[in-house]
Parts: structure tokens; sequence; C-alpha cells
């Protein structure tokens, strides 16, 4: 029998109004003509660029989203720890508080295909990681081996992205970075198979400093003062993400393609 491939989209940062918007149109745009058969995007950016609310993580849902990642600023809206929502298909990243409310790897299923999801955070340049993410994540993988399993890396440095890559190649289906909001021309298999790329890039403003307006972040860069990070709402829309082709026998990404795109 011949071997079955499935396509997973994933999306970078969702940031904001537009970024949701951008996400939206990207879906629409691959789904149908890429076959894609499961979707994972990180959202601790998508309300006003500074964490999730239940609203909107229910809106990203509903344009065929399977999976939300978060971040750093997981606990930046109040939602997420309210016991009373159910961020089912919500993870956070494992390596934060074990007593915050939700879980950092899970399985899904696309059809009767599992698929498990893993979100870590980063600790260069980045403080709230309560513990090392190396260790924790060995304990992730003493569960549900021989599956396709997708990992999430939010951080700020590449070197830590490739070390960590690097240090559990072969051992998971695909490694993608998330974070910079910057994506980067990097994507390979590594020498054990499994698939890397330092970051997926942002789904935001196109004319902006990482989805904020210019203005406030270049008088914080230049002059070290104070300035509001407003989030831009109107103009270009920017898309960026990744497609991957995986094989459901090997547990190996066959193809990829990255995706950056502009719309009006």
């Amino acid at each position: 029998m011949p071997n079955k491939n499935i396509n997973v989209l994933f999306l970078g940062d969702i940031c904001s109004f537009l970024g949701r918007e951008a996400a939206k149109e990207c879906i629409e745009r691959y789904k149908e003509k890429k076959k894609i058969d499961f979707i994972i995007a990180n959202g601790e950016n998508a309300t006003h660029g500074n964490g999730l609310s239940f609203n909107h993580y229910q809106e990203l849902l509903s344009y065929g989203i399977n999976v939300v990642t978060n971040g750093n600023h997981f606990l930046n809206v109040r939602d997420a720890l309210n016991p009373n929502l159910n961020f089912e298909y919500s993870l956070r990243p494992i390596n934060l508080d074990p007593s915050l409310p939700g879980v950092g790897s899970k399985v899904f299923k696309c059809g009767d295909i599992p698929i498990k999801v893993s979100n870590l955070l980063g600790r260069v340049y980045i403080n709230m990681s309560l513990s090392n993410p190396f260790y924790d994540f060995e304990k992730v993988l003493e569960e549900d081996k021989d599956i396709i399993h997708i990992v999430d890396f939010h951080g700020e440095a590449t070197a830590e992205k490739r070390c960590f890559a690097e240090y559990f190649d072969g051992r998971i289906t695909a490694f993608i970075g998330t974070h910079t909001h910057v994506q980067t021309n990097d994507p390979k298999i590594l020498n054990k198979g499994t698939f890397f790329l330092s970051d997926v890039g942002m789904n935001g403003a196109y004319d902006s400093v990482l989805g904020v307006e210019k203005e406030g972040s270049i008088t914080r860069t230049m002059k070290g003062m104070p300035a509001p990070f407003n989030i831009a709402r109107t103009g270009v829309k920017l898309s960026n993400g990744v497609i991957l082709k995986i094989d459901t026998v090997t547990k190996r990404v066959v193809k990829f393609e990255l995706i950056n795109d502009i719309y009006q």
C-alpha cells in the first residue's frame, strides 16, 4: 500500500486585527489549492498584539485552525487563567509554571491520524521560562512514541533554536521557531530527518515594525524614551507560514514550502 501523505499548514505569530485577517485570507487561499489537512498557528499576539482572549481564540478556530500555540504573552489576557473557559485546542509553553492552567503538549486528530503538537519557550533573552526546555521535552518524548510530532519553539535566539532542534533531530517530525516575527530563509531537513525552520514569521501589518506602528518603535529604539506600542489596524497585510507534506508512515517531512504573501 502506498504511503499516505498529509499537508500541514503552520502560520507564524498572528498579530492583532490585521494578523487575524491575514491568517484568514491565507487559509482561504491555500486550504483547497494545497489540500491542507491540518492547521497550526501561533496566537499569542492575536489580541491587540499582546495575548490571546477567548473570543479571538474562537475566531481563529472558526477559520479552520486546529491548534493554537502560545508564548511569552500567554498570561497577558486574563481569559487564560479562567477555569470556566475551554481552551481545548490551545497550548501554552510546557516550561512555564506547572500550576498554570493548560497543557504544553497534546495529541490531536487529523482524521484518523494522530498528530502531537508541543509548545516550548526559549530562555535566551526571555525571562518567563521556569525550567529548562531540553529537560522538559525529554519527558514529553517518553510518551506517544512513533507519532507525527510538531514542535513550536517560541524563542529569540536562532542559535538556541538550532541547538534544540539538533539535539532532538530524528526524534520529532518538525521543529518550527516562532516569536521574532521575521521569517528566516533557513528551512531544511536535518541529518537525522527532522524538518527545521528558525522562525516561521508573522501574520500582521506589512508596513510596521514587527506588527507595531513604526513611530513608537523608532522612538524607543533611537532615544531610549517611553513611547506607545500601537498596533496597526489598517493597511497592507503580511502572511507568513510554512506548508509541510508529511509521510504518515515514516513521520517525516517529504516536501516543504514557505509562505510569504501580501494582502491588500
